[in-house]
C-alpha cells in the first residue's frame, strides 16, 4: 500500500468583495488617553472591509457572512447599528453576519459618546456608510459565489511579542514588550480557489495586538495589517482576509511609536512569512503519495500529487455550525457607574488645574486617565444583568478545519491550548468578534499582578479556563 498524506482541506461556495472605508481626514481619532490630538490629519494607508460569503455546498439557504473590517473595534450600540444596517441592506437575517475586527489602534474610536467631541460629529453619519458598505459588499460577495476548495496550512512570524512587562526599577507591570514571555508565533493561512484553480481569497490568522502606532500617531492607518496585505495580495492577485488572533497579551517588539515606516515594516515581516506558508499549500483536491523508487546514482524515493477520492471529497464537505454560551462569572469587584463617574470629575478637575498651572505633563496625564475613566464608564454600563455574562461562541466545522468567532480579547494560551488538544485540526481563531463587552480575558496565573489587562477586565478569574474547556469539548464531540 502506498503512503499517502493529506492535507487538510473544506469544499464548500465562496464569494469575496473588498471595499474602501477609509473616515474622512478630521473624524474624531483619539484612541489612546496619552494623545494630544483630537481630529485625524490624514491617512497612512486606506481602511478596508472584506466580506468574505461561506455557503453550505449541499444547502444554500445555510451560510455565513464573515466581514473583516479595519478598526479597533466598536461597542454594542454601535455594532448593533451597523451590523441591523448592512443586513437590511442586503436583505439577509442579521445572524449571519460576523464582523471579525483587526484590532487596528490608528483607525480611531468610533463610539457615540464622542459625538461632541472635536471631530465626533463625523463618526454618527461614518457609522452609516460603514453599514450601507458593508451591505454592498455582501451583496457582491454573494452574487460572484462560486464552488471552491479552502486549502489549510500553517507558517511562523516573530512579530509577535508577549506584552506583560515586568518593570524592577518601579515595582509595577507596564503593558509593553517582554522578552521573557510566551507567544505564540504561529501563522495559520488558508487558500480559497474557484473553478478554475485561480485563488478567490487568502485567509491570514495571526495574533498580535494592531499597536504598532500609539499617541504619537495622527493619521488614520490600519497599522502593520495593510503593508501585510499588500505583501500578500500582489503576489496572490487575490483579496487577503486578515483575522486576529488571541493576542490578549500579545503586541510587536516595536510598538507604541509614531512612525508608520515601523507599521509598514512590520506588516511586510508578517506579510513574507503568511506568504511563505501560502506558497508551501498542495494544490486543491489533491493528495501527496509515494510514488515508488527510481534508480539513479541513489536509489530515489519520489513523491507526487494525485486526486482525492470521491470520499475525500464528500468528507471535505463537512459543514456544521454550532453556536452555544459559556456562562462566565463576572469579577466581585467591579466597580459601579456612579463610582466611575466622581473618578472622572475628579480628573477633569485635575486636567483643568494643571493647564492653569501651565504643566503640560500632569494635564496630559489627567487627560489620560479621564479618557480611561470614560472606557471604563462606557464597559461597566452595558454588561446584561446578573452574576455571569453569557459568552457567545460561534463554532463553524468546514471540512478538516474549525472556525471559532469569540468576542473579547484572550490571552495566548487560547489558541495554543485548543491547538495542543487538536494537533490534527486547523483552528482558526478569531477574537473582538462583534464587539468585545468583556475586554481582556486572562489566564489564571496572570491575575494579581496589577496587570492593565486585569484591572479593565469584567470577567472573575478563571473565565478563560472554563472557557477553553468549553470549546474543547465542543470540537471533541464534532
Amino acid at each position: 500500500m502506498m503512503h499517502r498524506i493529506e492535507s487538510p482541506q473544506s469544499r464548500c461556495v465562496v464569494g469575496v468583495a473588498r471595499g474602501d472605508i477609509t473616515p474622512p481626514v478630521g473624524i474624531y481619532h483619539r484612541m489612546w488617553g496619552a494623545a494630544t490630538h483630537d481630529r485625524s490629519t490624514g491617512v497612512h494607508r486606506p481602511l478596508t472591509a472584506t466580506a468574505l460569503y461561506l455557503e453550505n455546498p449541499h444547502a444554500a439557504d445555510d451560510f455565513h457572512l464573515a466581514v473583516a473590517l479595519d478598526h479597533c473595534l466598536l461597542s454594542r450600540e454601535e455594532m448593533d447599528g451597523v451590523r441591523q444596517r448592512a443586513a437590511a441592506g442586503a436583505e439577509l437575517p442579521c445572524e449571519r453576519f460576523v464582523f471579525f475586527f483587526s484590532h487596528t489602534h490608528g483607525a480611531g474610536l468610533m463610539g457615540y459618546e464622542r459625538r461632541d467631541l472635536p471631530g465626533g460629529d463625523l463618526i454618527p453619519p461614518y457609522l452609516e456608510r460603514l453599514g450601507d458598505n458593508v451591505a454592498a459588499l455582501a451583496r457582491t460577495a454573494r452574487a460572484t459565489k462560486q464552488p471552491a476548495a479552502v486549502v489549510y496550512g500553517h507558517g511562523r512570524c516573530s512579530l509577535a511579542a508577549n506584552r506583560d512587562y515586568r518593570d524592577e526599577s518601579r515595582q509595577q507591570y507596564v503593558c509593553g514588550y517582554n522578552p521573557d514571555g510566551v507567544a505564540d508565533d504561529t501563522v495559520l493561512v488558508a487558500r480559497a480557489t474557484g473553478r478554475d484553480s485561480r485563488p478567490l481569497a487568502t485567509i491570514v490568522n495571526y495574533a498580535c495586538h494592531a499597536t504598532t502606532l500609539a499617541w504619537e500617531n495622527t493619521r488614520i492607518s490600519p497599522d502593520y495589517v495593510g503593508a501585510m496585505r499588500e505583501v500578500v495580495e500582489a503576489a496572490t492577485g487575490a483579496p487577503c482576509l486578515f483575522l486576529q488572533g488571541a493576542s490578549g497579551d500579545l503586541g510587536p517588539r516595536e510598538g507604541f511609536v509614531g512612525d508608520v515606516a515601523v507599521a509598514d515594516r512590520n506588516g511586510r515581516q508578517l506579510g513574507h512569512a503568511a506568504l511563505a506558508a501560502l506558497e508551501a499549500l498542495p494544490p486543491a483536491d489533491m493528495a501527496f503519495e509515494y510514488a515508488g523508487p527510481v534508480i539513479s546514482g541513489a536509489t530515489l524515493g519520489t513523491w507526487k500529487y494525485v486526486p482525492a477520492g470521491d470520499d475525500r471529497r464528500r468528507a471535505c464537505e463537512t459543514w456544521q455550525t454550532r453556536e452555544f454560551v459559556v456562562p462566565l462569572p463576572y469579577r466581585k469587584d467591579l466597580p459601579k457607574a456612579e463610582e466611575v463617574q466622581r473618578e472622572r470629575a475628579k480628573w477633569e478637575q485635575e486636567e483643568t488645574a494643571a493647564k492653569a498651572a501651565g504643566d503640560p505633563a500632569r494635564a496630559r496625564d489627567a487627560r489620560a486617565m479621564v479618557e480611561r475613566m470614560t472606557r471604563s464608564l462606557k464597559r461597566v454600563g452595558h454588561l446584561p444583568p446578573g452574576d455571569c455574562y453569557p459568552f457567545p461562541v460561534r463554532l463553524w466545522k468546514l471540512g478538516d478545519a474549525v472556525w471559532l468567532a469569540l468576542t473579547g480579547e484572550h490571552y495566548n494560551v487560547l489558541q495554543r491550548e485548543l491547538r495542543r488538544r487538536f494537533p490534527g485540526t486547523p483552528i482558526i481563531v478569531g477574537t473582538v468578534a462583534n464587539s468585545s463587552e468583556v475586554s481582556y480575558l486572562l489566564d489564571q496565573a496572570s491575575f494579581g499582578k496589577g496587570l492593565y489587562q486585569e484591572n479593565v477586565s469584567v470577567l472573575a478569574r478563571g473565565s478563560l479556563e472554563t472557557l477553553i474547556d468549553a470549546i474543547a469539548e465542543q470540537l471533541g464531540d464534532q
